[in-house]
């Protein structure tokens, strides 16, 4: 039997041998480009595990004939990054390229980061990042700023379909084997969409009835193989994303029992309580919003408290922030406003700032009407006056149409009073 994994030995060498990932490798898409034009450029990779980001960043490096370095956020410090810059140095003096893949590099903290911004910048080195995480969160904002930042999809069941069978026809020790999947679904449903996960059960299972005449991927020898309950939750499969959806959307419905009981399921599964604070903040955002102004500031500070203490103190900073969200009157207005926003900016011509709202710190600008004719609203009772504050072009457009639900409704009732049949409130 091979020494090395049959996810190892059938990973892909080139864009054409990839799977999955189309809306950036796929003709005319972002890497794709950056591959055939031989302009890459820093990156992160932003995607569940098993999705490729290994991969592609490696073929990257074989397809731009790039030196490629890898080190993992979990192991390395600065010095590691260090001395790949002064070898990242000398491969500029050959006239080479060097791409240096971090994986988990959400892991790196602010100093480790920071050692690598010059670098970038200048584009001694080609930083390609892999987190599994946001990396609005785990990635210092300068960093990010040097950077693209492209999300992967977690594969589909056709991506694994495929993989799957690409590794039974071309690895050398599966294809002299007799092997017939009778419960590929299966397979796929344990694989959560991560594609070594898949490859890794297909090939224990394999090994298990190596001495058989035909191998028969059945669902009780893949029982056999794994704990069912663990692979059910790993933190990257299908069922973290079920448990999540079933957190927030009970919390969303106000049932603060579901909220607790999906809360349990995840911490007892081992799920990273900073990811629930996390989701808790855009929650409190998203669908309580200006119903009840405090649940944002709540969030915010359970994230803080649960970063700090940890577990197991910080499932009860968790359940008290998810049974006040749980709780509170519930309003998405300020979240559908930001939508429909956007969708104008995107669909409609852009018109330019209106003259009395532009800003006017020069003297040629005050001389060409910028800020002109602006008046303060402080100086006028309610501190408020009927103002054109949007292009002539929008004057009858509105994207944010307050709730009556808790302190929104207060809200909703002033603007009335001050537009004064203005806008639809």
């Amino acid at each position: 039997m091979p020494p090395v994994p049959l996810a190892d030995r059938v990973r892909p060498k080139s864009l054409s041998e990839f799977y999955g990932q189309d809306h950036l490798v796929g003709k005319g898409k972002p890497i794709r480009l950056m591959i055939v034009n031989r302009t890459i450029s820093s990156f992160i990779l932003w995607g569940p595990p098993g999705s490729g980001k290994t991969t592609l960043a490696q073929i990257i490096s074989e397809e731009t004939d790039s030196k490629f370095y890898q080190i993992s956020a979990v192991s390395a410090g600065v010095k590691d990054v260090r001395n790949l810059i002064q070898i990242a140095e000398h491969n500029k003096n050959l006239n080479l390229g060097t791409i240096l893949f971090i994986d988990e590099i959400h892991r790196f903290n602010k100093a480790q980061q920071d050692a690598l911004l010059h670098s970038v910048e200048k584009g001694l080195i080609i930083l390609i990042g892999a987190t599994t995480e946001n990396p609005s969160f785990e990635v210092i904002p300068a960093l990010r700023s040097r950077t693209r930042v492209y999300v992967l999809n977690e594969l589909s069941k056709n991506d694994l379909h495929n993989i799957l069978f690409n590794a039974l026809s071309k690895d050398n020790f599966l294809s002299s084997l007799s092997i017939k999947i009778l419960d590929e679904d299966y397979l796929l449903y344990l694989s959560g969409g991560d594609a070594r996960i898949m490859l890794s059960i297909f090939e224990s299972a394999i090994i298990q009835d190596i001495n058989k005449e035909k191998i028969k991927i059945t669902k009780d020898l893949l029982d056999n193989i794994i704990q069912r309950k663990n692979i059910i939750y790993d933190k990257s499969g299908e069922e973290h994303y079920n448990l999540i959806s079933a957190f927030i959307k009970s919390v969303r419905g106000s049932d603060p029992d579901a909220a607790l009981y999906w809360l349990a399921r995840m911490l007892e599964g081992g799920e990273d309580p900073l990811f629930i604070a996390r989701r808790l903040i855009v929650l409190a955002s998203e669908d309580v919003g200006n119903a009840s102004p405090n649940a944002l500031v709540l969030a915010e500070a359970a994230f803080s408290a649960v970063d700090k203490i940890g577990m197991p103190e910080a499932r009860i900073v968790l359940a008290q922030c998810s049974t006040y969200l749980a709780a509170a009157p519930k309003s998405n207005a300020s979240y559908i406003g930001i939508k429909n926003a956007e969708q104008e900016i995107k669909s409609q011509q852009i018109y330019p700032v209106p003259l009395h709202l532009r800003n006017a710190p020069t003297k040629l600008m005050k001389e060409l009407g910028y800020s002109e004719r602006y008046k303060y609203p402080h100086d006028f009772e309610n501190n408020f006056l009927i103002e054109k504050y949007l292009p002539k072009e929008m004057e009858r457009k509105q994207f944010y149409f307050p709730t009556e639900n808790g302190q929104e409704k207060n809200l909703k009732e002033r603007l009335k009073f001050l537009w004064k049949g203005k806008k639809k409130y």
